[in-house]
């Protein structure tokens, strides 16, 4: 196993080294105008790089069962932080959104330690739960309510992208744990016309869903997101525009550095760069795979399914809609994107696949 951990690793510092030359590429000009100094983005993520690998090695220090008997109060702490963030003058709101912390120049986004917390408390009670998982009372319902409280609370922010993203993994989760398709397929129709009304509720996402089935309809208005991304991918043609050449950069694509930089990286690098973030990203779940086939124990095995569902559809939503193939969703791309609360509990996450590597290795 310890060559498949070297595999990932390698893989990761890949996708970071990546994200840290494109971050400054696509944020330069931005943080110039606004903050008097090209680096700005630059420096705050490495500041948020090194701060993730020094967690990841502590993570990977310990035994990562030492975790399992505090799930809940993990699970527990997250939701705590994530009611608190709602409250005015103690969450930070930004576009009418409140999803942050602010602590001086550090923003910190609860939202993404709830991610991890969810998946290990599920890790921890299908691993316990095991033979009961296809009881609807006490197999199935345990872990519904804690993404219906989840989930209630992220779309309160409003963060409509990590509520989906939730419930996806959970339920990822509970397919694998064993539980009935008869249940899940209840929830997940009983969850349509929640989502529906949660979309035409808001006026903005609505816009989003029309901006998606026609971008080039209101080029200038709803759709004019979606069109930059999709001019910046077209100019890149095969191999590019060149590294720090991006037009799109230049205040016309919005989120350049954080959820659209796939596609400032293929402008700036073509077609080519953009199937190598592509490659990267199969290439890491695969390998992923290949760590969880090789994993004995139940809470480690949940655990990195958990991890890799989470990042996997992380960076696959992140890529459709940058391509235009989802509707705008705010999530940003994995290891790559501009953002601290991500980029620290991302490698933390990567440091318990590792541990888990580590610890069968020592233990079988």
């Amino acid at each position: 196993m310890k060559e498949t951990r070297i595999q990932l690793t390698v893989i990761v510092l890949a996708l970071i080294c990546i994200g840290i030359v494109m971050i400054y590429s696509a944020s330069c000009v931005n943080a110039l105008e606004t903050y008097h100094d090209s680096l700005y983005y630059l420096k705050r993520q490495s500041l948020f790089l090194a701060i993730g690998l020094l967690s990841c090695f502590l993570v990977m220090s310990m035994d990562y069962r030492q975790i399992q008997p505090h799930a809940k109060t993990f699970l527990g702490f997250s939701i705590f932080l994530l009611v608190l963030v709602l409250v005015p003058h103690i969450g930070q709101e930004s576009y009418g959104a409140r999803r942050w912390f602010k602590f001086g120049v550090f923003h910190f986004q609860p939202s993404e330690f709830v991610k991890l917390a969810v998946i290990i408390y599920t890790a921890d009670f299908l691993s316990r739960k095991q033979q009961l998982i296809r009881d609807f009372k006490q197999g199935f319902l345990p872990p519904m309510l804690v993404v219906g409280v989840t989930c209630l609370l992220t779309v309160k922010q409003p963060d409509l992208g990590t509520t989906i993203e939730i419930a996806v993994v959970v339920f990822g989760l509970m397919l694998i744990g064993g539980a009935r398709l008869l249940h899940l397929a209840i929830m997940a129709l009983g969850a349509v016309p929640i989502v529906i009304y949660l979309i035409v509720k808001e006026p903005y996402r609505m816009a989003r869903i029309i901006a998606f089935l026609d971008p080039w309809q209101d080029s200038q208005g709803i759709g004019f997101q979606l069109t930059q991304s999709q001019i910046a991918l077209g100019s890149g043609g095969v191999f590019g525009v060149g590294l720090g050449h991006s037009q799109q950069k230049l205040f016309y694509l919005p989120a350049a550095h954080t959820d659209f930089i796939l596609s400032i990286i293929g402008e700036e690098l073509g077609l080519v760069g953009a199937l190598v973030i592509i490659v990267l990203f199969v290439s890491f779940i695969w390998v992923g795979i290949r760590l969880i086939r090789q994993t004995h124990e139940s809470f480690g095995y949940f655990l990195s399914i958990g991890i890799i569902l989470m990042l996997g559809l992380q960076a696959m939503v992140n890529v459709g809609v940058s391509i235009g193939a989802f509707p705008t969703k705010g999530l940003p791309l994995p290891f790559i994107s501009y953002g601290g609360s991500a980029l620290i509990f991302h490698l933390v996450a990567i440091g318990l696949i590792l541990n888990v590597s580590k610890t069968q290795d020592q233990k079988f």
